[in-house]
């Protein structure tokens, strides 16, 4: 196996009881993990006292981010699957492989000596877990490993990495670190985060705050991600051209708002494979004005004529007699946290679009939302229309807020249109993966 200056490195100064590598996506921090220093760990302990552990995000993250890419080099003879007791049969010995993201996925090692812990996505874990593994990892050979992306300066895990009275060896990684990336790859993955927290973190391995603009390429230049959908394509139109007949899919996003904001809908529509993400339409109203509040019913009447105007606007409808065979407007995701309010949208939409499906947001992590959406926007895979104007004012004033110190968080102050936002990410948040890979892929 090929080895990069860094990785080999590595190899010869990770002889501490805490051993981490922090730093830039796909700078080669896990393969010299999984290629070497995993195996070489498990098997200079076998037959010592104590367990065997890797802990990740999750057992999948596990399976994806370390036992998989193990397989590939020592084949599924040396590295095997997770059973039902949460172990793994790797170069024989017994491996607990366990979730990290919360201290009830961990109980079972509890109380347990450790002699070695290998660690995926270290930043990503609660807390309290990684205070258990420290009185865990008892004996005079017990040591760790363990790899992240850097978060905020202020972050818990880096924290405890500056402390220097404790035995770390922390090596730091940038993406120009990784001499096997294809030049082209670079180039475009700083692209796609260029101008943002993402790249301070994601390509040059920093730990920095998040501030300022979220969407900042955006909002530098909203005109350049604007497009028109037409019938035929012609060379006179200024914008980006799509054809109707490319948009294979149109998926609706609601969220709803409490007095002080309002609600949000947002029709976004996919080419083909994933390749594009258009917002074709967004409307934002307020919850509350000065001549009514709008009640369920109200908004029912609202939203059915918004997925009325987004089909006759953008929809491709193939009839048979009185009945729709066919439509590209196939769903919508309305805000969890209003199960009335959603029941009662679903009941109306099923009445007048019988075939359009009608689900809960699943609203996965917002900063894995934003990060998907800012690297669309930097790869030059997102685009709107000039029916998006709320959502485009959304997007050039969103912000993180400054003041919440321990994580990254959007602005919620009523000073920017969130509400929008959230209404565009439930039509992408099941397609993150497919959209982008890199989202998961870290």
């Amino acid at each position: 196996m090929q080895l990069s200056r860094k990785q080999n490195e590595y190899i010869v100064n990770a002889t501490h009881r805490w051993n981490f590598k922090s730093g830039a996506v796909r700078s080669g921090k896990s393969y010299v993990d999984t290629a070497f220093v995993v195996p070489f760990r498990i098997r200079e302990r076998a037959g010592k006292p104590g367990l065997n552990v890797i802990l990740g995000v999750s057992k999948e993250s596990i399976e994806r981010n370390v036992l998989q890419p193990m397989r590939e080099i020592y084949t599924d003879k040396l590295i095997g699957t997770i059973n039902n007791r949460n172990v793994a049969r790797i170069c024989g010995e017994d491996v607990y492989c366990l979730g990290a993201e919360k201290v009830s996925q961990v109980a079972k090692i509890q109380g347990s000596s450790i002699k070695y812990c290998y660690g995926d996505e270290v930043a990503k874990w609660n807390k309290e877990v990684f205070q258990m593994l420290k009185s865990r990892l008892d004996k005079p050979y017990s040591c760790f490993d363990g790899s992240c992306n850097p978060e905020h300066p202020t972050h818990w895990l880096k924290e405890f990495l500056d402390t220097p009275e404790l035995d770390i060896y922390l090596q730091k990684y940038t993406i120009f670190d990784n001499p096997f990336l294809p030049k082209a790859f670079v180039e475009q993955l700083c692209k796609e985060y260029e101008g943002t927290i993402y790249y301070d973190r994601l390509i040059l391995g920093l730990w920095k705050r998040a501030a300022g603009a979220i969407y900042k390429k955006f909002a530098d230049n909203p005109t350049a991600f604007l497009c028109e959908i037409v019938n035929e394509l012609s060379p006179d139109l200024k914008y980006k051209q799509f054809q109707k007949e490319d948009i294979t899919s149109i998926e609706i996003g609601l969220d709803f708002g409490g007095n002080q904001s309002g609600h949000s809908f947002v029709a976004r529509g996919y080419t083909d494979n994933y390749r594009d993400v258009i917002a074709l339409k967004s409307k934002r109203i307020k919850a509350k004005d000065e001549n009514e509040d709008i009640d369920s019913n109200k908004l029912n009447d609202l939203f059915c004529e918004f997925v009325q105007e987004v089909i006759e606007r953008y929809g491709i409808i193939e009839k048979r007699g009185e009945y729709v065979q066919y439509c590209n407007v196939e769903s919508v995701f309305w805000d969890n946290a209003e199960t009335v309010l959603g029941n009662s949208i679903r009941n109306a939409i099923e009445k007048k679009f019988p075939w359009i499906s009608v689900k809960p947001a699943k609203k996965k992590t917002i900063t894995d939302r934003i990060r998907c959406t800012v690297k669309l926007m930097g790869a030059g895979r997102f685009f709107l229309t000039k029916d998006c104007e709320s959502l485009e004012i959304a997007f050039s004033e969103a912000v993180w807020d400054t003041e919440v110190k321990d994580k990254d968080e959007r602005l919620d102050d009523g000073s920017t249109d969130i509400d929008s936002l959230d209404a565009f990410e439930y039509t992408i948040e099941r397609d993150m993966k497919y959209l982008i890979q890199e989202v998961e892929d870290v």
